[in-house]
């Protein structure tokens, strides 16, 4: 009798969905390895199942690459559906598994509720997908909303939000001309230290949040400078 390759395909694909929830980082790095080698639409599910609570970084990366290796068809909208996640780490890791995609259908469900969203690494990576998702004539809109946050949490937050809002381009110099006038010294030292990446950005974001800082305590305004 002919052995067919359907019952060994079988077994291979029942062994890499173990191997997603093996005990071992090693071997589940290694799974998620193979599933993207070899894109199968049995795996999606349990790809994004396994983003919300795999606790590797370097894991959840390759899972993320993994589903990049799939359809867009088929992981957007399983990744859309995880937004909604009362999990934050489902709502970041499909954040950024849509960045890596860049499949533009998408954006409808980045919200303020996620541009804003109270843990710093669901907003971080909603900000880094806006900018990567956000469709042409859309960018002033998502600026405002992002320099809403502007002075928020420590320096690696306030990178990210840097960077997301220079990666806008120049249409962000009057939304954060108008920042380095706020009531609040967190949000204008923010602010300024951003105008001053995007404008040399050898200068390296702690020489501009620093500089930025002296300047808001001598009050020293923008149009001083």
């Amino acid at each position: 009798m002919v052995p067919t390759t359907m019952p060994e395909q079988d077994t291979n694909t029942m062994q890499a969905l173990q191997g997603l929830e093996n005990g071992s980082s090693s071997v589940r790095l290694r799974a998620a390895l193979a599933i993207g080698t070899t894109p199968d639409p049995r795996f999606v599910d349990k790809l994004i199942e396994r983003c919300a609570i795999e606790p590797e970084f370097s894991v959840r990366e390759m899972l993320t690459w993994a589903l990049t290796r799939h359809s867009a068809s088929m992981t957007v909208p399983g990744l859309i559906d995880e937004l909604r996640s009362e999990l934050a780490q489902a709502r970041s890791q499909a954040l950024h598994t849509l960045s890596k995609i860049g499949d533009r259908r998408a954006w409808p469900a980045i919200t303020r509720a996620l541009l804003t969203d109270a843990d710093d690494e669901v907003a971080r990576s909603a900000w880094r997908a806006a900018v990567v998702l956000v469709p042409e004539g859309e960018g002033r809109e998502l600026a405002a909303v992002l320099a809403t946050q502007l002075g928020r949490g420590e320096r690696v937050t306030q990178l990210s939000l840097s960077r997301a809002l220079i990666a806008l381009g120049a249409m962000i110099t009057p939304t954060l001309r108008a920042a380095t006038t706020d009531l609040d010294p967190r949000v204008r030292a923010h602010a300024s230290a951003t105008e001053r990446l995007m404008r040399d950005p050898d200068a390296g974001f702690d020489f501009a949040i620093e500089e930025a800082k002296r300047i808001v305590a001598l009050g020293t305004t923008g149009q001083e400078r």
